[in-house]
């Protein structure tokens, strides 16, 4: 278990306070995040078909919920990891137009998660997706997306510290732009994880950009699945998180793969077997429209706002016994 206690902590909120500003919190967010970036709601699924090549991989070796379907024999179903696939799918089918695109609430089971003050086996996140022309795809489209994102989250900072006088952390409007090979000369001697530690410590707000592809010294920052993001063209963004004293993510997103870049990264990857599922075929015939989109963690935004210790303050979920015995011996009460 690696769990950090943060010296002195107390709640900002009690326990019905809190309850009332995640809800404030996701509608604030919500509204801002569709009217920066023009986005529609859409119906998200919980689970998706098996072999067809829609549900997020993550790093490979996450094992999927997996079930029969008693209505429908031979068929496999798998609660989502993310909908990072099926929204492109979606933007396609539903003929969304360039600059116009959605955004789903997606609850996920991640199985094999490590439960810690960030992280649970249950994922609720904001997926969104938005039509870009081929044009767009380039660095400096991606910065700007991220800055509105950005903007949006200082504005809700804002907001809530207008409603609840007692919450104090200010997010840094300011982004800071750096690659994953910059970092890795800019820090020489640390390991991935004290990088962005120390980057975000020294600019406050950050987005990490190019992950997935191996650096200079042979090693990878951090693994990205090959299929939905551009590794040249993605990024996370990360605030420094003052009650935990840490780098804390906020967004996975990214410029999605064109099909030159799908096949490029499914072979330096090793899995080029995926060219043949349905979600890779559609999208190396030319059949899914060019997109950028991510996903922004619901009660990861609500624990870094509310000033929360753990993430089982904002939302509810199964977690270690001594984990549990832990947090009530300081002061940190888990939903």
């Amino acid at each position: 278990m690696s769990l950090i206690i943060p010296k002195d902590y107390h709640s900002h909120l009690d326990i019905r306070e809190t309850e009332r500003a995640i809800k404030l919190t996701r509608e604030l967010f919500e509204r801002e995040l569709s009217l920066r970036l023009n986005l529609e709601r859409a119906s998200a699924p919980l689970f998706v078909l098996d072999g067809q090549g829609i549900n997020d991989d993550l790093n490979g070796v996450e094992r999927p919920v997996a079930f029969d379907i008693a209505a429908v024999p031979n068929v496999n179903a798998q609660i989502v990891h993310s909908l990072a696939k099926w929204k492109r799918l979606v933007l396609g089918e539903y003929g969304y137009n360039v600059g116009e695109g959605i955004y789903t609430n997606m609850n996920a089971i991640r199985r094999d998660e490590i439960p810690d003050n960030l992280h649970s086996i249950y994922v609720d996140q904001w997926d969104w997706e938005r039509v870009i022309s081929v044009e767009n795809r380039n660095v400096e489209f991606l910065q700007k997306i991220v800055r509105r994102i950005v903007e949006a989250i200082s504005d809700v900072n804002k907001e809530l510290h207008r409603l609840f006088s007692t919450l104090t952390n200010r997010i840094n409007r300011d982004v800071t732009f750096i690659t994953t090979e910059e970092l890795l000369q800019r820090y020489p001697g640390m390991t991935a994880k004290e990088r962005e530690n120390a980057i975000t410590r020294e600019c406050g707000t950050v987005f990490l950009m190019q992950i997935g592809d191996v650096l200079s010294d042979g090693t990878i920052h951090d693994g990205r699945a090959p299929d939905y993001d551009d590794w040249a063209l993605n990024g996370d963004i990360l605030v420094w998180n003052s009650v935990l004293d840490c780098s804390f993510e906020l967004s996975s997103m990214g410029i999605r793969v064109s099909p030159e870049s799908l096949r490029e990264q499914l072979a330096k990857s090793g899995h080029v077997e995926r060219e043949s599922l349905y979600y890779h075929r559609k999208l190396l015939n030319g059949e899914l429209p060019y997109t950028i989109g991510g996903g922004i963690g619901q009660s990861r935004l609500c624990m870094l706002l509310l000033e929360k210790a753990h993430i089982g303050e904002v939302h509810a979920s199964v977690w270690p016994e001594d984990m549990l015995k832990e947090c009530r011996e300081h002061g940190i009460q888990i939903l």
